[in-house]
């Protein structure tokens, strides 16, 4: 059964007004984030085959922050084609990951990835998960959910949230 992981990435500065929103890097508070999902990604055992991650700097860091909590080696993909995009355009990309991928971790930004797992989540996704969904997809916070079939027929309501983590339940 088909697996994705989407992972906002951690609280990014606004410090400096004249940084390129593309190039904001992590806070202290988002850099403490991603290491407590770095444990959790651990203990839980979560294995992606396949990280597909925006080319924004906060992105990249949050990967490098989470990176001692993944599997090594591990295929990375980052790509500007996951930044500024909605949840369209990253269920088009997801169509596109090969159905040799078992478990997929995407790492990259609201509101797209909150509107692509308010779509894709359907019958049977857990209750809990998704009333905490509902309340906000916060920076650092992972939807997990699985699904039947390929890649390429993943679709409105056609998986299942099974869970949904942010930075406050770990602590």
């Amino acid at each position: 059964m088909p697996t994705l992981h989407l992972l906002r990435h951690a609280k990014s500065s606004w410090d400096d007004l004249r940084m390129r929103d593309h190039d904001r890097p992590l806070t202290g508070r988002g850099e403490r984030a991603a290491s407590a999902m770095a444990a959790w990604l651990r203990q839980n055992r979560v294995m992606p085959d396949l990280v597909l991650c925006s080319s924004a700097r906060r992105t990249v860091d949050t990967l490098a922050a989470i990176r001692s909590g993944l599997p090594d080696p591990l295929e990375v993909l980052t790509s500007r084609e996951l930044y500024e995009v909605g949840a369209d355009s990253l269920l088009g990309r997801l169509h596109r990951v090969p159905d040799d991928v078992g478990v997929l971790l995407l790492i990259g930004h609201n509101p797209g990835l909150e509107d692509l797992a308010t779509a894709l989540a359907g019958p049977g996704s857990a209750p809990p998960a998704c009333k905490a969904l509902g309340r906000k997809f916060s920076t650092g916070a992972l939807a997990t959910l699985e699904f039947d079939g390929s890649w390429s027929g993943l679709g409105a309501g056609t998986a299942r949230l099974t869970r949904f983590i942010t930075p406050k339940d770990l602590v």
